[in-house]
C-alpha cells in the first residue's frame, strides 16, 4: 500500500474509533436521556411538542399524566384507550425509576416519593441546572417556552441534553 493511501486509511480508521468513543462517552454522561424509541409514543406526544425521554420523570408522575389527558397543560390531548394503555406501557417502562434506568434517578433527587411531577421544568435537578439561564431568555421568541430543550440542546430529540 502507498504511504499516502496508508495514511488516509489510518487516519480514517482512527476518526471512525475516536466517533464511537465520543457518542459512547455522549450516553454516559450526565446530560443523556434515551430518546423516545416507541413510534407510537413518537408520533402521539411529538405531534405537539418534543417526544420528552420518559427518564426525565417517574412513573408514577407519567401515569398520572396519561390519565389527565382531557387536560394536558391546558389542551385536550385525549387518545383512544388502546393507544393510552401502550403509551403508558412504554413510558412507565422506561421511567427514571423504571428498573435498568437507574443513572437517571439522580433527577428524581429531592422529589418527595410520593409527589408525582408534572413539569420536567420544575424538578430541582432541572432548575439547578438553568439556574445560570435569564428569566428574560425565556421569553425570547426563538425559546418561547423551557419545554422547549431543542431551541438550546440541539441534540435534545436524539437524547444529548449537553450545553450547545
Amino acid at each position: 500500500m502507498k504511504p499516502l493511501i496508508r495514511s488516509i486509511a489510518v487516519g480514517a480508521a482512527l476518526f471512525a474509533v475516536g466517533a464511537v468513543m465520543l457518542e459512547r462517552a455522549k450516553a454516559g454522561s450526565d446530560e443523556f436521556f434515551p430518546p423516545v424509541t416507541d413510534p407510537l409514543t413518537r408520533q402521539e406526544c411529538g405531534s405537539c411538542h418534543m417526544a420528552f425521554p420518559a427518564g426525565l420523570l417517574p412513573a408514577r408522575s407519567w401515569q398520572k399524566m396519561m390519565g389527565e389527558l382531557d387536560n394536558h397543560f391546558g389542551d385536550d390531548a385525549s387518545v383512544d384507550a388502546a393507544t393510552a394503555r401502550q403509551i403508558t406501557t412504554y413510558l412507565v417502562a422506561h421511567a427514571a425509576d423504571s428498573a435498568g434506568h437507574g443513572d437517571m434517578r439522580r433527577w428524581l433527587r429531592r422529589v418527595p416519593a410520593s409527589a408525582a411531577p408534572q413539569r420536567i421544568t420544575e424538578l430541582p435537578k432541572w432548575v439547578r441546572e438553568h439556574r445560570e439561564v435569564s428569566p428574560r431568555e425565556w421569553t425570547r421568541k426563538e425559546i418561547a417556552s423551557k419545554a422547549n430543550c431543542v431551541a438550546c440542546h440541539v441534540d435534545a430529540e436524539r437524547g444529548y441534553f449537553e450545553d450547545d
